[in-house]
């Protein structure tokens, strides 16, 4: 494939999540940079944040690494641990079945944007620290449950 154009690459907003998390990404998108490249072994998303914004739900995958760098405004980290502040070149990584969820919130009156780069499992579990939620990928499909694998319709 080589160079990738930034103008035809897929852009993402919001998310996968069912309601009512859905409604918790607003301001989120990605530019799909990977799939714009054919890639099939790993993602790589150009993530923009609009101000106050956050990147996902709190999470961690059992089978996933994941790779963040910061590419233009400032993030605000947060994993189990605490919060780190993170600006352009800070870079973050996430070990596959490390339990410690973690996102980035946009807290500045400005946009944000970071590169992440993660393993592409076509089967995969991905837990959500705050909230009655897990996502099973099973064959590419995703499945939402609650923690311990009931429906969320119940």
């Amino acid at each position: 494939m080589g160079l990738i154009d930034k103008a035809t690459a897929p852009v993402k907003t919001g998310s996968i999540y069912p309601e009512p998390w859905a409604a918790m990404m607003r301001g989120r998108s990605s530019l799909r940079l990977g799939e714009a490249g054919g890639l099939t072994q790993f993602g790589a998303n150009l993530v923009m944040l609009e101000s106050g914004a956050v990147s996902s739900l709190r999470h961690w995958h059992e089978k996933e690494d994941e790779f963040v760098w910061v590419v233009s405004g400032e993030l605000v980290l947060v994993q189990d641990g605490g919060e780190t502040v993170m600006r352009p070149g800070d870079c973050a990584a996430f070990r596959a079945g490390e339990p410690d969820g973690h996102h980035f919130q946009n807290r500045t009156a400005e946009a944000a944007s970071f590169l992440v780069v993660g393993s592409k499992a076509r089967d995969e579990v991905a837990h959500y620290s705050d909230h009655d939620l897990k996502l099973a990928m099973v064959d590419g499909r995703s499945v939402f449950t609650r923690r311990d694998g009931s429906p969320l319709e119940e």
